[in-house]
């Protein structure tokens, strides 16, 4: 569920991707994107992060996160931080914070002054690594 927070905190473990962000705007979308990205760490530190669709009007790309196959992408909005899981239609959603449907992908679109509940993030980034895990054989 959705919540209205105060400045954002914490370091990521990621901290060169992070420096080179935060320079880029330093602003409540970059620190909420850093903030993603530790959460992701801690819930699977075995997902790995990569870049993605680099282009000029987005010179450092898109980080997109994978274990046995794409977890989720995150993208920086002018009114929103957007993660994109990419089986999120196939996720339970149980404290509901997915608030973008969709038939294959959902998405938890976080604006200014909002948080998310770090514990459910969590669920849904080992729930998503666990149904890659199942369809890794097939």
């Amino acid at each position: 569920m959705m919540k209205k927070s105060g400045t954002q905190k914490g370091a990521s473990p990621s901290k060169p991707k992070d420096a080179r962000i935060n320079n880029e705007r330093g602003d409540w979308r970059e620190r909420t994107l850093a903030k993603v990205r530790q959460l992701i760490k801690e819930a699977d530190p075995e997902i790995v992060e990569e870049r993605k669709w680099m282009k000029p009007s987005n010179p450092s790309g898109i980080p997109v996160w994978y274990r046995n196959g794409m977890i989720c992408t995150g993208e920086v909005y002018k009114d929103h931080v957007k993660m994109t899981f990419a089986k999120g239609a196939s996720l339970e959603d149980p404290s509901h914070l997915f608030n973008q449907p969709g038939t294959v992908r959902r998405a938890i679109d976080i604006h200014e002054g909002e948080s998310i509940s770090e514990a459910a993030f969590k669920s849904l980034i080992r729930a998503a690594v666990a149904l890659n895990k199942s369809s890794a054989g097939d």
